[in-house]
């Protein structure tokens, strides 16, 4: 076993290597349809070689970090990481890792080397904080699978690089809308009906955008002013991994329903008679535009296929015109358009451009989740139940990220201790020009 041998087979050539016997017999591995000699002795080494690495197309002790992040990509991040993650993943190894340093050995790289290279990006590239943070994390969790997943690696040199120091408090990008800009954002949209009921549906329950999205009217009882979040809503590329239109008119994206962020993300939470009413009236509305679109009217349906990386089923969501019969279970998405069409989360690009441009707010669709929840602590309520309606998984969720500190809860806790110290006729001591009696 070793050796690769070529033979001639008519007009082509084959490689030929033998292997671990089994059951006592020879076993060998071969391949033909090469035109030249050469063809075939390359091809039946590098198949030799991985052979020797059992399976795997590179050698542990002599593979790329390049190379191992792609091993790492199809046999981990694609098969545990949700679709977004990937992406971003995908985004940062090719226009930061790769080019810097792709090219040394994976076993090559030490601290000082990921130091070096986190200390470039924030330097040259000039990254948030919160970017770098992303990029730090690429590369521990990558070199966590090199040295815990798989024992390519003895020691994990990613444990103990640092961020550069940023001047200032850290980021945040949270914006708590005050009452009047609530008002504007809703004034200004109250014609456009798709967008008004997204984003008064965000701020009455604290969504997600994915959740706002994912939402059926199976989901929602307007009788007992119940909403169900069972699914989020997830855009994928569906031409050659591009966000580009390859094609002129032609989307290059579908829509997936996805399962919630998290178990405690699956909740059924109580919606105001305001949020019942306006969604009622939203519903009765898409009715009288389906009548009047009529054949010509976007329907969607749930097609189950299976996930190409993990092989297991997910639901794509597919639309047709309702003049057009299809043998699928059809889906009734809320936030869609006059005419049916569904853009997703797409729906909200214009209009928070609208929003910060024009009405020169700070925004994020996002904001109205922390708004939502910020506005319910001011307003006194239990912590436990706001961390269940937001679907976090425990209070300190709630607190540490999307409960921010107003201005109001500011003043109310030095006016709580006034109140307190008052109780207490603590003696203020007296000027000395007071005279004692």
């Amino acid at each position: 076993m070793g050796k690769v041998n070529v033979t001639k087979r008519g007009n082509l050539y084959q490689y030929r290597f033998e292997i671990a016997p089994q059951g006592g017999v020879r076993k060998f591995i071969n391949k033909s349809g090469f035109k030249t000699k050469q063809d075939a002795y390359v091809a039946g080494m590098k198949a030799f070689n991985e052979y020797m690495n059992t399976g795997k197309k590179f050698s542990p002790n002599t593979c790329s970090y390049a190379d191992f992040l792609d091993y790492w990509m199809a046999n981990y991040c694609q098969i545990n990481l949700r679709y977004n993650t990937i992406e971003a993943y995908k985004s940062i190894i090719k226009n930061h890792v790769k080019p810097k340093l792709g090219f040394y050995r994976l076993s090559q790289i030490d601290t000082a080397t990921l130091n070096d290279f986190l200390t470039d990006v924030f330097l040259n590239k000039g990254v948030s904080k919160n970017f770098l943070k992303s990029i730090m994390k690429v590369l521990k969790s990558s070199f966590a699978y090199a040295e815990d997943g798989v024992g390519f690696i003895k020691h994990n040199p990613a444990l103990k690089i640092r961020l550069p120091r940023y001047d200032g408090p850290d980021e945040d990008p949270a914006h708590i809308f005050t009452p009047e800009e609530i008002e504007m954002i809703f004034n200004r949209f109250k014609n456009s009906h798709c967008i008004y009921y997204a984003f008064l549906t965000a701020y009455y329950t604290g969504l997600r955008i994915s959740e706002v999205f994912g939402l059926t009217w199976e989901d929602i009882d307007l009788e007992n002013k119940k909403l169900t979040v069972n699914k989020n809503i997830v855009e994928k590329n569906q031409v050659g991994g591009t966000k580009h239109r390859l094609i002129k008119g032609q989307r290059t994206t579908v829509w997936y329903f996805g399962p919630c962020k998290t178990k405690a993300s699956y909740r059924t939470i109580d919606i105001g008679d305001t949020l019942a009413a306006a969604l009622k009236e939203f519903k009765e509305e898409q009715e009288i535009y389906k009548e009047q679109y009529g054949d010509s009217y976007i329907k969607h349906y749930a097609k189950e296929v299976l996930n190409p990386y993990t092989n297991k089923p997910e639901t794509k969501i597919v639309d047709c015109i309702a003049e057009i019969d299809v043998a699928l279970p059809e889906v009734h998405l809320v936030f869609i358009k006059n005419n049916g069409a569904f853009e997703g989360n797409n729906t909200c690009k214009y209009p928070f451009k609208v929003i910060h441009y024009e009405l020169g707010i700070p925004c994020r669709f996002h904001d109205f989740r922390d708004t939502h929840a910020t506005r319910l602590i001011e307003a006194g309520a239990d912590i436990k139940a706001v961390s269940k309606r937001l679907g976090h998984s425990t209070i300190e969720t709630t607190y540490n990220i999307y409960v921010r500190v107003t201005i109001q809860m500011e003043e109310e806790v030095v006016s709580k201790f006034e109140d307190y110290a008052d109780s207490l006729e603590i003696a203020i001591a007296r000027k000395p020009t007071e005279s004692i009696s």
